[in-house]
């Protein structure tokens, strides 16, 4: 197993850990990651409102980067692996978009032009989530298993752009992906309905009682569970970072640990704590220290 790798810029900065224990667990299962090189910004959520054209060849750049890559490598082509699920999106919108609109196809690769870049549409671009649930899966996790999470309950959160608008690896209004993942690891499955609901993503800084209002429903239909996986860098702020002041406005402890995917995978499959970045958490209990 071989993928390109854009880790993207939260990863480099306030998700460190995301990107750290995603190597460390690649790794582990076997999995190699290329780095594309001199990647670039995908436009995160700022490029949009400046210009779709600029939205659209941000990401595309990047696709092109790596499929100059493939070209030049005498291996199979590889797909490009996204841990981030905001960049996963746009990466994926570039993808599709281009497939579909043959103009704004040929505009983007006008303004690629500039950068000696020419994108063919011959790239795929796979979250995360989806190469471990499918190219990984059960039977190559449970072969690793070192520290089985026997006695855990976890409620997987998937949140929105890893699933919407892109119907690729699992059902957007009831997702599973993640449940046999986590059963293989020796986890059982939190009964919820909260799995797809939106954190709140940049309300909880421009509409903050809006945030704070949809990050508590989910933490509090979380109680009973020993933690709460993730799998992108935005959710993992909202409701890591704000559960003190959350459970001070209900008036209920919500504290609850909050962990990347890979974090928890790796964790039972041996990892330490320092490989994964565990310590970078802003969210995890005693309880589920003594646990682990």
């Amino acid at each position: 197993m071989k993928y390109f790798y854009y880790p993207g810029c939260s990863l480099e900065g306030t998700a460190r850990e995301y990107d750290l224990s995603t190597r460390a667990f690649m790794a582990a299962v076997g999995a190699e990651l290329q780095e594309i090189h001199n990647w670039i910004c995908c436009g995160a959520t700022a490029a949009e409102p400046t210009s779709h054209l600029l939205s659209l060849s941000l990401p595309a750049i990047n696709l092109a980067i790596a499929e100059k890559s493939n070209a030049e490598s005498k291996n199979e082509a590889l797909d490009i692996l996204v841990p981030c699920s905001a960049c996963y999106l746009n990466l994926k919108r570039a993808e599709e978009v281009t497939r579909q609109d043959s103009q704004v196809f040929e505009k983007i690769n006008q303004v690629l032009a500039v950068e000696g870049l020419e994108f063919h549409r011959t790239i795929r671009v796979r979250h995360l989530l989806d190469v471990i649930c499918r190219d990984i899966g059960p039977g190559i996790l449970g072969n690793r298993l070192k520290k089985p999470l026997n006695g855990m309950s976890i409620a997987p959160y998937y949140g929105c752009q890893c699933l919407r608008p892109y119907r690729v690896f699992d059902d957007p209004e009831a997702p599973r992906s993640m449940e046999p993942i986590l059963q293989a690891a020796g986890a059982s499955i939190h009964p919820w309905t909260m799995g797809n609901k939106c954190c709140g993503a940049s309300h909880m800084t421009t509409k903050p009682d809006v945030g704070l209002e949809l990050v508590a429903a989910i933490l509090q239909q979380a109680k009973g569970a020993d933690g709460i996986v993730t799998v992108c860098p935005m959710c993992q702020m909202n409701l890591e970072a704000f559960q003190k002041k959350i459970s001070r406005k209900y008036k209920e402890d919500l504290a609850i640990s909050i962990l990347y995917l890979p974090q928890l995978l790796g964790l039972a499959i041996g990892l330490s704590e320092k490989e994964l970045g565990l310590d970078l958490n802003l969210s995890v209990t005693d309880s589920f220290r003594k646990k682990i």
